[in-house]
């Protein structure tokens, strides 16, 4: 077969797996889309920093089992490679999404717009507060099975901790190159993210007893909340 004849370019883009190739002085001479989704929480300097720190002392390729964490990315291992002094190129292994905790009854969750349930909730929140609110979400999310009345409790208490800021930005996306496993079966996933220059965290143990009890994934910081939700079609 003639490799020459494949491009090879398509298959590295359309990889989940975050690629970035730099030259000698620390540029970088290629991405595929994953790693520029990557490159919104962890600078260029800090992944070649990784390169050189876990390259093969001769040419050649190198796989390091290595725990890292920029934000909702999870790795468990690096890859280095190169065949000559200029190039040197990084692949970052994904960390296996783990199979939810409890037992899903999914016939029993009813089909919802996750958008209308979350503008509804956000409303609800502005009768009693005057915070500003700028909310971005994508209006081409199609509908999904959820726990409509456990997941308008979750908001919220998650709107209810920034009360006191000034400003909220909310937005709603679905992850790229993310999913879980739900009765053996691949489902993506959504990031809802609430952010303010601040928030209480007396209501942190029930949102993440609340996050538990219906298999959404909370990260809870000083100044941000990001809840990753199961898509279930």
């Amino acid at each position: 077969m003639n490799s020459t004849s494949i491009d090879f370019k398509f298959f590295i883009d359309s990889d989940s797996t975050p690629f970035v190739l730099f030259d000698s002085s620390g540029k970088i001479l290629y991405l595929n889309n994953s790693s520029e989704i990557l490159l919104g929480y962890v600078s260029r300097q800090e992944l070649y920093d990784i390169t050189l720190s876990y390259a093969p002392k001769d040419f050649g390729s190198k796989t390091t089992r290595l725990e890292l964490q920029y934000d909702s990315f999870s790795f468990y291992a690096v890859g280095v490679a190169y065949d000559d002094e200029d190039q040197i190129a990084l692949r970052l292994y994904h960390k296996p999404k783990l199979n939810v905790s409890r037992n899903i009854e999914l016939d029993k969750l009813p089909m919802t717009d996750i958008n209308i349930l979350l503008e509804a909730n956000i409303t609800l929140f502005k009768l009693k507060n005057s915070n500003q609110l700028h909310l971005l979400v994508d209006q081409d999310l199609p509908q999904c099975r959820i726990d409509q009345n456990e997941f308008s409790k979750l908001l919220r208490k998650v709107l209810h901790s920034f009360r006191s800021s000034d400003s909220i930005d909310i937005s709603l996306k679905l992850l790229v190159g993310e999913y879980v496993i739900i009765q053996n079966k691949k489902e993506h996933l959504l990031e809802l993210v609430v952010k303010a220059n601040g928030r209480y965290t007396d209501s942190d143990s029930e949102i993440r007893s609340i996050s538990g009890q219906i298999n959404i994934s909370a990260n809870l910081k000083e100044h941000i909340i990001k809840l990753q939700i199961p898509f279930v079609s």
